[in-house]
């Protein structure tokens, strides 16, 4: 008498693009990837600001798991999963496919969706993260940039919403400014839309400037600062 059919794990053509991502940032967060994988979307993580902003939302949204509870080292529950699921007694096979599953991506699949349920069906969602932007319009020439600055990804995403790229030799430079008039570079703007990973504030001012090509020598604009705003709340 054959036994009961196991269940088939999940192949990557049963997800599209942005729920394996939404996915794989999920086990990253909660770290059941495999060490090579871990390490691989640690890495996108740092390039990837789209990426970025799902670990951080998944760091947000799963942080009320660890509300509550001191520091202890994970009990070897195993046994008493398998003995709760298969019964005192079970055949080798089939303990040998539910140990297997705890490293495989279909075990993985259900600790993620266990983990969106709990955070969704008993915690309430916490305060809307905060999201501030500026737009940036120059005087003298047709350039406009919008800016947007995420709290929960930590990523500035700058749009160069009007006007052309730098000329040829040249290059736009972002900085940010507080209160003590002291400008920071944020790096060039050589493509219509730039992200950028910075911890921000409401009434930090953004400024493009006009640099030779690599950007300023020095720790400050050396060209025309060509638009500039605050930050606010949006």
């Amino acid at each position: 008498m054959s036994g009961p059919t196991l269940p088939e794990e999940p192949g990557p053509d049963d997800f599209g693009p942005e729920e394996r991502d939404e996915l794989l940032a999920a086990e990253y967060v909660l770290g059941t990837l495999p060490a090579d994988d871990w390490r691989a979307a640690r890495d996108r993580a740092e390039l990837d600001g789209a990426f970025a902003a799902r670990v951080r939302a998944w760091e947000v949204r799963l942080a009320p798991l660890n509300a509550g509870f001191d520091e202890a080292s994970a009990p070897d529950l195993l046994p008493q999963i398998e003995a709760r699921i298969f019964g005192s007694t079970r055949p080798a096979s089939r303990r040998g496919w539910f140990a297997l599953g705890w490293r495989g991506g279909a075990l993985a699949t259900v600790v993620a969706a266990l983990a969106v349920f709990l955070a969704v069906t008993l915690w309430p969602p916490g305060p809307a993260p905060v999201v501030l932007q500026a737009e940036l319009t120059a005087e003298d020439v047709e350039l406009r940039f919008n800016a947007r600055w995420d709290a929960s990804a930590g990523v500035l995403e700058l749009t160069r919403s009007a006007g052309t790229a730098a000329p040829e030799g040249q290059d736009y430079e972002l900085w940010v400014i507080d209160d003590t008039g002291v400008p920071r570079s944020l790096g060039l703007l050589r493509e219509p839309v730039t992200q950028v990973s910075s911890v921000l504030a409401p009434g930090l001012t953004l400024a493009v400037s006009l640099e030779p090509e690599g950007g300023s020598p020095g720790d400050a604009p050396t060209g025309p600062v060509l638009a500039a705003a605050a930050l606010a709340e949006g």
